[in-house]
């Protein structure tokens, strides 16, 4: 990790205290965002808003996309934790370690394949998603499920690439360990 813990306010306290509990430890990315603890509220918020039940798109399609996007931009501590995420939720572990395949794996769906061409396309800078790539999402998307998946990929690149830059470690969340590609030289 880059940047030493703050402080904590004492209306984090809770959320410090729950991680410690639950991990052992706070996790990187929170400390890193107590530094303003108002944004890692409002990243709270919207990462709940993403993870909740009613939505259009399944929460397996979710975290596969969230993996991909996190391998992309070569988050450690995204990986693991979008790779226990999708453990949790009863994904089959080989299927896990093949999402970087996603393109040849017979195990991926259609619309997993073609959710994960978008993550990719929307994840190049700048972002390259075309006409005929966005009319395959028309076709097999409600326009609600496309606006999910949209923000489900760009708040991933949001924090993927957050996690990035500052160092978040991997925590050991999962046994799995998707690759990780390594970084492009610039």
């Amino acid at each position: 990790m880059r940047l030493p813990p703050p402080s904590t306010p004492w209306y984090l306290r809770p959320l410090h205290g729950w991680q410690r509990r639950r991990h052992g430890t706070v996790l990187q990315p929170t400390s890193l965002w107590s530094h303003r603890p108002g944004a890692l509220l409002a990243f709270q918020a919207l990462f709940a808003a993403l993870r909740r039940r009613k939505s259009p798109l399944p929460l397996a399609l979710r975290t596969l996309v969230s993996l991909r996007v996190s391998q992309l931009n070569s988050c450690e501590f995204c990986v693991d934790l979008n790779a226990s995420m999708l453990a949790a939720g009863g994904i089959d572990e080989d299927r896990a370690l093949a999402v970087a395949d996603w393109r040849s794996d017979g195990r991926f769906s259609d619309s997993e394949r073609l959710a994960l061409q978008y993550a990719e396309a929307m994840t190049s800078t700048p972002p390259d998603v075309d006409e005929a790539l966005f009319r395959r999402l028309q076709a097999t998307f409600s326009a609600e499920a496309i606006v999910e998946l949209t923000a489900v990929v760009a708040f991933q690149n949001m924090s993927a690439r957050f996690n990035a830059a500052l160092q978040a470690d991997s925590h050991g969340f999962c046994r799995l360990r998707p690759a990780v590609p390594a970084a492009k030289s610039t």
